[in-house]
């Protein structure tokens, strides 16, 4: 049975996720341009860039500066990512960081020993860690997310209950704390969701945490981004990570190819929900632009598609200024 929501939230990763996976550095500035043209569209939070190690990630060296180079918008919040102490004392230090705390879990052994060093049952060791800087930083816990909660390219398929064990797990550790936790994320890392598998997951989610809000992290890899997204809708799922213009990716994923990593495209899926009559409180037309500008900055044609063709809105005015000269 069909649930769709009435709003949608979309939290915005295209200048992490998208610049981190890039052969090339792009200059400071046209990031931080990028950044700005986001936050007039309307979105609640853009994920700027990622404290992690320059060796590793090259790319996002210069996170502190990127940060300093941002005209903030009032209301928008300006978040980062970070895999370890070091790169959270980094985030800390930074001023324009606003911090939460997240949890990561991975469904995976082979991918978390790839993307942390370590394996699933050590990354919950980690969390509870995590739970104490959280809570000596004065930190709120707003989500946890587990990785490859629908398949590996490294280990192959993933029984569904194991990702929803480990965000059962994750939400029991918070409450044994005290801690409500809000928001639960399935990542569908490296591409293997379907909407089969994406309405098996939630519901199995769902009827295990029934009072916690589901999030979806979904890439495009193999071109099922916007059906998985549907098949979220229609299981009323509200809240999806994205990135504008398609970009992104996890550099770790094992992907044959860069360009076929990123993750469903912000102004694709929201152009959807708006046809669909579910509103998302973003400018549409803005995201447009901005999507025209990561392509400029990147400089060859990206995967979205309604940042090339344009949305409805002029063909419907056109349309119905015909008619009434009709």
């Amino acid at each position: 049975m069909s649930d769709l929501p009435k709003r949608v939230e979309f939290h915005e990763e295209g200048p992490r996720e998208g610049f981190q996976i890039e052969p090339r550095i792009y200059p400071l500035e046209q990031r931080a341009a990028l950044v700005e043209a986001l936050a007039e569209t309307g979105l609640k939070a853009v994920q700027v860039a990622s404290f992690v190690s320059p060796r590793a990630v090259p790319q996002m060296a210069d996170s502190e500066a990127l940060f300093a180079a941002i005209r903030r918008r009032p209301g928008v919040r300006y978040e980062a990512v970070w895999l370890n102490e070091q790169g959270f004392e980094r985030a800390r230090a930074t001023p324009g960081v606003d911090l939460a705390g997240k949890i990561s879990l991975y469904a995976s052994d082979a991918f978390a020993r790839r993307n942390n060093n370590c394996s699933a049952e050590e990354m919950r060791g980690r969390v509870l860690r995590w739970l104490d800087l959280y809570a000596e930083a004065g930190l709120t816990v707003e989500r946890a997310l587990v990785m490859a909660a629908f398949g590996c390219n490294f280990e192959g398929e993933i029984p569904p209950r194991r990702a929803v064990d480990e965000l059962v797990w994750a939400h029991r550790i918070c409450a044994e704390r005290g801690i409500v936790l809000p928001k639960v994320y399935l990542a569908d890392t490296m591409g293997w969701a379907n909407p089969q598998s994406v309405r098996r997951l939630v519901g199995m989610l769902r009827e295990a945490l029934p009072a916690t809000r589901i999030g979806l992290h979904l890439h495009d890899t193999r071109g099922l981004g916007a059906a998985n997204v549907l098949a979220a809708l229609e299981m009323g799922v509200d809240l999806f990570d994205s990135s504008i213009a398609g970009l992104g990716g996890c550099p770790f994923a094992g992907h044959g190819d860069s360009r076929g990593a990123g993750n469903i495209c912000t102004e694709d899926m929201v152009f959807l929900c708006h046809e669909m009559g579910i509103e998302t409180g973003l400018d549409l037309e803005k995201l447009i632009e901005a999507a025209r500008l990561a392509e400029r900055i990147i400089g060859r044609p990206l995967g979205g598609h309604v940042m090339h063709a344009g949305s409805l809105a002029a063909y419907r005015a056109r349309a119905g200024a015909a008619a009434g000269h009709g």
